[in-house]
């Protein structure tokens, strides 16, 4: 994996509402990499191997730590991400959730399958833990990425090296703390701040089994380019550019507010975030009206401030990266109705932005706007809207504002995404699976189809 790749930074907690740089991590040495490689093998003989009962335990535990530790957890992705304190409580209640879904539902998600057999006697599909797995986690729910993959797979008996994001590495710390005081056993879970050039060599190591890599499609491709060429499963789970289709008959005071929940929730840094928002015709106008109105309202604000809705973006590499496209939109002729524009101040702040008259060509048609700028487009109809949802790289998720459910249902039917929420901001449960389709990756986590990945279902065949 190369530079060109994939970006590389320093491991470091810099904040992005201050600008300041407050801590500093050391990079893995080749050596402690080639040593977290023995432990995690060692590891996995003995925990493959352990009760279900014991793993399951351990998760419980993981989970009454989170909740015991919510606070100062939040404050921690605060200061590295800029997510809203109370947003990142949010986050660590969905992280218990997530141990404890695991923690329940583990015994009946491993228990044998029976087949029906023509040919008489038995036969079971065995679910058994295939090995050490890499995990490659981003930045903006860095607790929240990691349970939905260490959650499922320690309890099936797999071990995990996780490299967190580089802006992250505090956070990255305190997950491996818990993991410890919960009695996981040494090796089972390592922590590395490790280089690209480490990780391709990770993924090519023999005692990898697979590898999770949650990121920007760039990444996802680097990835599954050495994995591909060590014959490595991956799961990918990539960018997004998620329509939001408001259609009659609907209720638009409630579809104006999950547009905006679903658009600006952590300054809109979110894959399954509503980037593109199409309107029919009949009620374009009036819900350009409401919802500009309500974006316009949204003041950015200190991120450790417990009324704050919506902080700085991640960096400022995020800001130039969101303002070059807005700016390359309004040059073609789009026009903005709210922000577009950087807030003067240290770290890294952009005022929430609505576009509309955004057309072929322009980078913010095809691109995924990660950050707080959403884009309107007025349509015809029901078949102009699914046409144009449809018309992107990415398919993760799309929601359907529609108080008719069984148009609601015919349109779900007809975009080509992953998921389809139907009048609520597309979300994400321990229960629900989640994953998407085209350019957004492949795979599932989450819910009962987050163990089916990185699993030996193993036929075990009796005659009689």
């Amino acid at each position: 994996m190369s530079t060109a790749q994939i970006a590389t930074s320093a491991y470091a907690v810099c904040n992005p509402a201050t600008g300041a740089v407050e801590e500093e991590f050391d990079q893995t040495s080749d050596a402690e990499i080639a040593d977290a490689l023995a432990r995690t093998h060692t590891a996995f003989t003995s925990w493959r191997r352990s009760r279900v009962e014991d793993r399951t335990t351990m998760l419980r535990r993981v989970a009454d730590l989170y909740e015991e530790r919510r606070d100062s957890l939040a404050a921690v992705v605060t200061r590295e991400m800029g997510k809203p304190i109370t947003q990142a409580q949010m986050e660590i209640d969905l992280v218990t959730s997530i141990y404890r879904f695991y923690a329940e539902k583990a015994p009946e998600f491993l228990r044998d399958e029976e087949l029906d057999v023509v040919a008489g006697g038995t036969a079971v599909i065995r679910k058994e833990a295939v090995g050490p797995l890499l995990g490659i986690m981003p930045w903006n729910f860095p607790y929240y990425q990691v349970a939905r993959f260490a959650a499922p797979n320690l309890v099936l008996g797999n071990t995990v090296l996780l490299k967190p994001a580089p802006q992250c590495p505090e956070s990255a710390l305190a997950m491996e703390q818990i993991f410890a005081d919960a009695g996981l056993p040494a090796g089972a879970y390592i922590n590395i701040f490790a280089s690209n050039d480490q990780v391709a060599d990770i993924i090519a190591d023999p005692r990898i089994q697979g590898v999770s890599l949650t990121g920007s499609e760039r990444a996802g491709a680097a990835v599954a380019e050495i994995a591909g060429r060590n014959l490595k499963k991956v799961v990918l789970e990539l960018g997004g550019s998620d329509p939001f289709l408001v259609l009659g008959p609907v209720d638009l005071e409630r579809a104006v507010k999950d547009a905006a929940a679903g658009r600006f929730f952590n300054a809109g840094q979110a894959c399954n975030a509503a980037k593109r928002i199409i309107v029919t015709e009949e009620h374009y106008d009036a819900f350009v009206e409401k919802f500009t109105a309500q974006v316009r309202a949204i003041e950015p604000g200190d991120p450790a401030d417990p009324q704050t809705v919506m902080g700085p973006l991640s960096s400022p590499q995020a800001v130039e990266n969101l303002a070059a496209q807005v700016e390359d939109a309004v040059a073609q002729g789009a026009t903005i109705l709210a922000g577009g524009k950087r807030i003067e101040r240290d770290g890294a702040w952009y005022t929430p932005t609505v576009l509309t008259g955004v057309t072929e060509g322009m980078r913010a048609y095809s691109e995924e706007l990660f950050g707080p700028a959403a884009v309107i487009y007025m349509v015809a109809d029901e078949d102009a809207a699914i046409a144009l949802a449809n018309d992107t790289d990415y398919g993760l998720s799309a929601v359907v504002e529609c108080d008719d459910e069984e148009r609601a249902q015919r349109i779900a039917d007809r975009l080509d995404t992953g998921m389809v929420y139907i009048n609520e901001p597309s979300g994400t449960a321990a229960e629900l699976p989640f994953g998407g389709v085209k350019r957004s990756g492949f795979g599932r986590e989450l819910g009962k189809y987050g163990m089916d990945e990185f699993v030996n279902k193993k036929l075990v065949r009796v005659k009689r």
